[in-house]
């Protein structure tokens, strides 16, 4: 990791220690938000450990509406995840980001099986709008010209724009919760994109407020030969965490993150990728 990134994970600490703590993190959602889907509306900060990159994302979901029985409530969502490039004197270029928005429904239900090791059912619903964008640090000054512009099969800039509508569901315990997702594309630029994928995920308390937590989805794979997307590749995200609850942090995190497969950045959603990161997250 950078020294660069010191002072800025030192900023969030400081940050975060003055946030509000009632007996624990206070989340804004009634669907707890999924610890290892790198596309949920957070703040984080992630350095990569294996290059000169950085993960910083500014957002939120927060509830606007609950039911009286606490059984439905209807929020909504904004996000942008950047990924920026490190330089020395504390510089980090941004080369490129993505915006979310949009609104959603999340439904929970109690269980009173004993036979089932679970206690609770739960549903949230999405519809969401999601855009890519390269920015300066994509851009070589002194070539004119933007960086590997030959990788991209669109040439650069090229339009990334999507809306799309998500359903997840869960059973979860105290310890634990698994989950099942599907995403359809009802609009995409550029059009030649498989429109469904498929979600699957866990995660697990452990002991001393840490925790394991993974994301797995199927994505369309880009043929660059068939100029469009042709079948799916499994694309992994896995994240081991420690909750700083002994250092009175209830709403920080500190991550391990390693990332296998599609990119889930906009702007090279036609790329795979592989890295390892290490940062912190907070719990709003």
């Amino acid at each position: 990791m950078r020294k660069g990134y010191i002072p800025l994970i030192a900023l969030l600490l400081l940050s975060v220690s003055a946030l509000p703590v009632f007996g624990g993190p206070t989340l804004r959602t009634m669907f707890r938000p999924l610890l290892a889907d790198p596309l949920e509306p957070r703040i984080a900060v992630m350095p990569w450990l294996d290059d000169e990159f950085l993960r910083l994302d500014i957002g939120t979901s927060a509830d606007l509406y609950q039911s009286s029985d606490g059984s439905l409530a209807f929020g909504i969502d904004f996000g942008t995840y950047t990924l920026l490039q490190s330089e020395d004197n504390f510089k980090f270029p941004v080369d490129t980001i993505d915006y979310l928005f949009g609104i959603n429904a999340s439904w929970k239900q109690a269980l009173e099986n004993d036979n089932i090791p679970f206690d609770e059912l739960s549903a949230r619903f999405r519809i969401s709008h999601i855009s890519a964008h390269f920015e300066d640090g994509h851009y070589d000054e002194v070539a004119g010209e933007w960086i590997n512009e030959e990788a991209s099969p669109f040439g650069i800039p090229f339009t990334f724009s999507r809306e799309f509508i998500n359903l997840v569901l869960a059973l979860s315990s105290e310890n634990y919760r698994i989950y099942l997702g599907y995403q359809y594309l009802f609009h995409t630029i550029p059009d030649t994109i498989n429109r469904h994928a498929l979600q699957a995920g866990v995660e697990i308390d452990t002991p001393g407020h840490t925790y394991l937590a993974a994301d797995f989805r199927l994505l369309p794979e880009w043929s660059d030969e068939m100029n469009r997307t042709d079948g799916f590749r499994g694309t992994w995200n896995l994240q081991a965490g420690w909750r700083l609850t002994a250092l009175g942090l209830e709403n920080l995190r500190l991550a391990y993150n390693y990332s296998n497969g599609m990119s889930r950045h906009g702007m090279y959603f036609y790329d795979n990728e592989s890295f390892s990161s290490l940062g912190l997250l907070v719990d709003l």
